[in-house]
């Protein structure tokens, strides 16, 4: 339950914005339904003959390509999963011209389901795949509907457009982050622990004031000067 003194914060500032930056990671989506990665039940605390952060790495990738689409199809291509009260409350703020951008750590495209627009993805999506030899492009739907390992036309393996470890995050998506920070004077940090880097160093380019987070429990690096509300986003954004 949100508590009354928070929700008259939140009201506060964002009616006093004129330019707020949304910064999210896997806490935005487990209401939805989709697993984050170091909770209690999340998947870093689930049995695999290999770890999932072993699999979702670059080089595992290359070498296993068997092994990782079985990962990755059970438990990272989750097409008919959907938006929950905060992915469409900002959808809502960035109609009302409340909300400039969303900046996700999440690939799921769940703000995008929801009618967000301006939504700058740092690990990339589910719903782009490349051909790692032609670069032709291929659905989610289509990578759902071939087995095992997926290929191309011209032969060559598809990948998903997701950036794993050992890869380096777009400077496109990062430049654009980094640019939309510094103009913001309000941002809202949800549903992360800000464990994740560089993604989450990108808070640091905040160039306003007023800094709000919203998590279940700590964030594992502290946020100077910010508000800070321990609940879960939805069921928070859904009473304002």
């Amino acid at each position: 339950m949100a508590k009354q003194e928070d929700l008259r914060y939140l009201r506060e500032v964002l009616a006093k914005s004129r330019r707020t930056v949304f910064f999210g990671g896997a806490g935005v989506s487990t209401e939805s339904g989709v697993p984050d990665f170091r909770s209690q039940d999340g998947l870093y605390k689930q049995n695999y003959k290999y770890p999932p952060e072993e699999i979702l790495s670059h080089h595992f990738f290359l070498q296993n390509p068997e092994e990782f689409y079985t990962f990755y199809r059970e438990k990272m291509l989750a097409l008919n999963v959907l938006p929950n009260a905060a992915h469409r409350k900002l959808a809502q703020w960035e109609q009302e011209g409340k909300v400039s951008a969303v900046i996700t750590q999440n690939i799921d495209g769940l703000h995008q389901k929801a009618g967000s627009k301006n939504v700058l993805e740092l690990h990339g999506s589910i719903w782009r795949n490349y051909c790692m030899r032609c670069g032709k492009f291929y659905s989610a739907q289509d990578l759902a509907g071939m087995a095992g390992v997926p290929h191309c036309s011209c032969g060559g393996v598809i990948k998903p457009d997701v950036v794993l470890y050992e890869e380096s995050l777009s400077e496109e998506v990062l430049e654009k982050s980094v640019d939309e920070l510094r103009r913001a004077d309000l941002l809202i940090v949800g549903g992360t622990s800000l464990n994740v880097y560089p993604a989450a160093g990108l808070i640091d380019f905040f160039g306003g004031n007023r800094l709000v987070v919203v998590n279940r429990g700590a964030t594992a690096r502290r946020v100077e000067n910010a508000y800070c509300i321990d609940a879960k986003i939805g069921e928070l954004f859904s009473a304002l």
